[in-house]
């Protein structure tokens, strides 16, 4: 059985984020669950364009409120407390913050490894089974200067 608690992954490399955005990575793939499973704030009136082309995602609205565009049918779609969104279809997207910060608990599979970075199309690399058995230090390290880089700039 794992535990885990919010206030332990707030602060720790768990915790990923910029000026519009965070993501607090509660399981990730080494935790062998089969996917990943996140709370992500996103900020009232921001505005972020996704394309999860390796990954399927689940995002439940826990609080706030936004909304999000199918970028293929041009749909919109509100987001508040209590709603679902899944794309099924490794749909590309922009979620829209609102007048509120979201909270959203997220489910990704396959799981991220909590190295991911967006690429200029918005979505996370794939993942292989090299990257999952091997950590590599050089890439941790240039991951972590990044993180602190955002951070620098988010303040």
């Amino acid at each position: 059985m794992k535990i885990v608690k919010l206030e332990d992954i707030i602060g720790s490399e768990r915790e990923v984020y910029d000026k519009q955005w965070t993501s607090r990575r509660l399981l990730l793939k080494k935790d062998k669950m089969g996917f990943s499973f996140h709370e992500t704030i996103i900020k009232a009136g921001s505005e972020h364009t996704f394309w999860y082309k390796n990954h399927l995602e689940a995002v439940y609205c826990v609080a706030g409120n936004g909304s999000i565009r199918d970028l293929e049918t041009g749909e919109v779609h509100e987001i508040y407390d209590g709603v679902l969104y899944a794309l099924d279809k490794h749909d590309k997207h922009t979620l829209y913050g609102g007048t509120e910060d979201m909270r959203l608990i997220c489910a990704f599979n396959p799981p991220v490894t909590g190295r991911e970075i967006h690429d200029h199309d918005g979505a996370y690399i794939a993942d292989t089974e090299e990257e999952m058995e091997i950590e590599n230090p050089e890439e941790r390290e240039r991951f972590e200067k990044e993180q602190k880089e955002k951070s620098k700039k988010a303040d």
